[in-house]
């Protein structure tokens, strides 16, 4: 059971990497934006077909960042029983703090440097720094320094008691999701800069779900109950089939102009939004989790490769995808063309290169 629990998690630890950046890649081309590309992309997409991609796979932005934090709450604090409280955070301070603070002082400036002069804006290195909205902007990388935030706080606090998931567990997981979601963004609006890049804003749907994560543990590693399971699926499903349908109804048919009544305020848009976020983060992350369960168990060796790389391509995308734009650039092809080649482009060359730094490791720690 040990083996087939990690191989689920692994394969979709490594599809939702790979939807990441793909999206990210997408979102460099689009007028509504979210991704540093955007700030100097020179085509984006026409506004009926960024409508078409916000209505297909848009719901997606609104809870895989939670579900990343769900899979790492559900091992936390059988890490930190086993290596106890100081060896686990002077690990995580390595493993997650060394690459966050890496990215926002050297390597995402550089790349961000390099993006605006690729686009004509001649811009100092120091300026790409000092410059940036939000100060310390770290890119992707925001993930593993929040990430380090909550591991340590767990960490530090009283031990967690696993216990069983329960209907009833979900539904108050949702609720509070959904409600300090609204409470935060009276404060911190969606998509709100702060200094680090904390995404506050994300919070509650972070933490929300790195705690049900950590309280559900190993039994809900092994398993998602079948009943909840498929409540969790249907809801998922019902809930993407009508925000669409919802959006149009309401005259949301451009993105880039009718989105700032729902990132926050004391706005029933943003109500809606929290409420959307909450349903779909809980029930999409377990829907996700026993999804891998009963279809992606599969150990070859090609699944476990892919699996030990995705850390390292969740760390090396950022400048893989600002590289990939910039060169792409001079290339006079529509959004519709170039963003597809850079997503699918990054996605191959993050995780190579993911693999290629986790075989060394692998074989220089079997050599020692």
């Amino acid at each position: 059971m040990e083996s087939v629990r990690l191989s689920a998690v692994d394969n979709l630890k490594v599809i939702l990497v790979a939807w990441v950046i793909g999206g990210h890649a997408l979102l460099g081309y689009a007028a509504i934006g979210g991704w540093p590309y955007d700030e100097v992309n020179e085509v984006t997409f026409h506004p009926g077909v960024e409508t078409a991609l916000a209505a297909l796979i848009g719901p997606s932005g609104l809870f895989f960042m939670g579900t990343f934090y769900f899979m790492a709450g559900i091992f936390t604090p059988g890490s930190i029983e086993r290596k106890g409280t100081r060896r686990f955070i002077t690990e995580r301070l390595v493993r997650l703090g060394t690459p966050w603070v890496v990215s926002a002082v050297v390597v995402w400036p550089t790349f961000v440097w390099i993006a605006y002069n690729g686009a004509g804006q001649p811009v100092s290195w120091w300026h790409a720094f000092t410059h940036r909205d939000p100060f310390l902007d770290s890119g992707s990388l925001w993930f593993v320094g929040v990430l380090l935030v909550f591991s340590t706080v767990l960490a530090l606090g009283p031990p967690v008691r696993e216990r069983a998931i329960t209907t009833r567990t979900v539904v108050g997981m949702t609720v509070m999701v959904a409600g300090t979601t609204f409470l935060t963004r009276l404060v911190f609006p969606a998509r709100s800069g702060q200094v680090g890049d904390l995404h506050l804003w994300w919070w509650p749907q972070c933490l929300g779900m790195f705690l049900l994560g950590a309280i559900g543990g190993r039994k809900l590693a092994e398993r998602v109950p079948d009943e909840i399971y498929r409540a969790c699926r249907n809801v998922v499903i019902g809930t993407i089939a009508v925000l669409p349908i919802a959006a149009a109804l309401l005259g949301v048919l451009d993105l880039a102009k009718n989105a700032e009544p729902f990132l926050g305020g004391w706005r029933w848009q943003a109500l809606m939004l929290a409420l959307a976020e909450g349903v779909l983060v809980v029930a999409g992350s377990l829907w996700l989790i026993g999804l891998a369960q009963r279809r992606l168990t599969g150990q070859k060796p090609l699944a476990e490769g892919l699996a030990r790389s995705a850390y390292v391509a969740f760390v090396v995308q950022g400048p893989i995808l600002l590289s990939l734009a910039t060169a792409m650039r001079p290339l006079e092809l529509p959004a519709e063309v170039k963003a597809p080649a850079v997503g699918a482009g990054a996605i191959a060359l993050s995780f190579a290169i993911g693999w290629v730094v986790t075989s060394r490791r692998g074989a220089s720690a079997r050599s020692s």
